[in-house]
């Protein structure tokens, strides 16, 4: 539970300075947006800034289902590492694939990592082998049913505003 808490700390930590940009005028700092090499720092900053304090919640209640079952399978750095990467990957394909269906959108937020480590859990698991290993599915059908229950997430989350790349 302790990568998870802080991670949690961290976002909170840049949702607050977050604030205090905000409070002098500064918007969109930590957000990630197109061109990329305009504010690189913001693959990282992206990950942990949120754009309200219930987007912040939403985030965190999701992590803390998943967070803690990830953590038993790895370490602190690892997860803290997969975290950023696989958070920095989503916001990267939502800003540049998101650009190219529409206009461009800045990205904020931990839900493409929380469900890249939702992923993870699910395919990475003794059950999910086991289950998989009675079914004696291929590896294309479990790509398949994978791709299926990341879109079916995804449908269950859509919204105006919502980051369905990153989420995919």
């Amino acid at each position: 539970m302790r990568a998870t808490l802080e991670t949690l700390a961290v976002a909170v930590l840049v949702g607050l300075a977050q604030f205090a940009l905000r409070a002098v005028g500064v918007v969109g700092a930590l957000a990630l947006s197109t061109p990329l090499s305009v504010a690189p720092w913001t693959l990282v900053t992206g990950v942990y800034a949120h754009a309200s304090v219930g987007h912040l919640i939403a985030n965190a209640v999701a992590l803390l289902l998943v967070g803690p079952l990830v953590e038993r399978r790895t370490t602190r750095l690892r997860f803290h590492a997969f975290v950023v990467t696989t958070g920095a990957i989503a916001g990267t394909a939502q800003v540049t694939l998101g650009g190219l269906l529409g206009p461009p959108t800045a990205v904020l937020g931990l839900s493409g990592a929380v469900f890249a480590l939702g992923g993870y859990l699910l395919a990475g698991n003794v059950a999910s082998a086991t289950l998989f290993d009675r079914l004696r599915l291929s590896v294309r059908a479990q790509l398949a049913l994978f791709g299926l229950a990341a879109l079916a997430l995804t449908a269950m989350t859509a919204a105006p505003g919502v980051a369905l790349i990153a989420h995919a």
